[in-house]
């Protein structure tokens, strides 16, 4: 195994379309929503077995530090890194690369979302060890996700020539990256069979992820390199909280992958889902023979209900009668109703209530 091989988790997101479960003071990635364990704790449990914990690092907002502490017994204190706040991925991952190059000048680092979901770990560690092979001759390789369907919440990544085979996975350079196409272009890119999801995991060489940040965003090269250099320092706080001011707001993909020559893909097939909405998450559980999911700790009595999500937690009856395809969600101090194709437009619900003001519901 490759003692260079290290994680970053990225644990900084909101979830909003997880709205009322996922809440500014618990995330998505911090619930419960497949199994009895968190989002987070499945991620860094299918990691685990191929990367310790020890070279495991998870970015995460002040926030939410205590949390990672708890869910993750056994994390090293100072693999928890803070960021001052969201800037995007790409100083996310920027910020994990300086530290990691400091402690390691050869690391090779896989990143990873703290809430998607993976079927098959065993595959998703074999094409995690197969990339970090193929990094070593500078690609920034994604791991390239088989569409089942042609999801329009995707970006999607088309391959180009074959750059070679690792136990039995072969690795593409990439043609071009889309953001999410409307239907009829989806529908195009999954029969034409070049195309992959973008599941926004990436796995490079530490040098080269930060060589092509220098060429592509300097600005934010120049302030990571002065981040780096003081970290250890007591004006560590200080220079890092300036720096996340002046850094540019931009993602990984926008940033760098879209515009580097190096990128590479590895197609996979791990039963991956981003938990993106309650349609999807219903999707995912099992269900009765009715198709309803029934999920929390309240009274649930459905009549003549079918397909149907329903999360309880309080001690009261809640009853559904006639529903057929909705979300039904209900927290102590808010409640959603939702048809399943309208669960993308949970997001909506967040961005009122805080342009509302209505702090207490987020």
């Amino acid at each position: 195994m490759n003692h260079h091989l290290y994680a970053l988790v990225m644990a900084g997101g909101i979830g909003s379309r997880l709205w009322p479960r996922s809440r500014r003071n618990r995330p998505k990635q911090f619930l419960d929503l497949l199994t009895s364990r968190t989002l987070l704790q499945q991620t860094v449990e299918r990691i685990e077995p191929l990367i310790p914990l020890e070279r495991l690092l998870v970015v995460v907002s002040e926030e939410h530090a205590d949390l990672v502490c708890e869910q993750i017994p056994g994390l090293p204190a100072e693999n928890v890194v803070v960021e001052p706040g969201p800037r995007g991925t790409a100083p996310c991952i920027g910020l994990a690369a300086v530290l990691l190059q400091a402690r390691d000048p050869l690391a090779i680092m896989a990143t990873f979302p703290a809430d998607h979901r993976v079927a098959d770990g065993a595959g998703f560690r074999q094409a995690i060890a197969a990339a970090a092979q193929i990094s070593g001759d500078g690609h920034l390789v994604t791991l390239g996700i088989t569409p089942d369907q042609p999801n329009t919440g995707y970006g999607y990544i088309q391959r180009g020539a074959p750059l070679g085979e690792v136990d039995g996975l072969t690795a593409f350079r990439v043609q071009r990256f889309t953001e999410k196409p409307d239907l009829p272009t989806a529908q195009r890119f999954v029969d034409s069979g070049e195309y992959y999801w973008n599941g926004g995991i990436f796995i490079w060489q530490v040098e080269t992820i930060l060589g092509e940040m220098a060429n592509l965003l300097p600005l934010l090269h120049t302030e990571l390199q002065a981040i780096a250099k003081n970290w250890d320092s007591s004006e560590c706080q200080e220079t890092l909280v300036e720096a996340w001011e002046r850094v540019p707001r931009t993602t990984i993909d926008y940033g760098v992958m879209e515009k580097s020559s190096r990128v590479a893909v590895l197609p996979v097939d791990i039963g991956w889902d981003d938990v993106g909405n309650w349609a999807t998450l219903s999707g995912l559980v099992d269900a009765d023979t009715e198709g309803n999911v029934v999920r929390g700790d309240g009274q649930p009595l459905l009549l003549d209900t079918s397909d149907t999500y329903l999360y309880t937690t309080r001690d009261r009856l809640v009853s559904l009668v006639g529903l057929e395809g909705f979300v039904v969600v209900d927290t102590p101090n808010a409640l959603l109703v939702c048809p399943k194709e309208k669960a993308q437009a949970v997001r909506e619900v967040v961005k009122e209530l805080r342009e509302k003001g209505l702090d207490q519901y987020l």
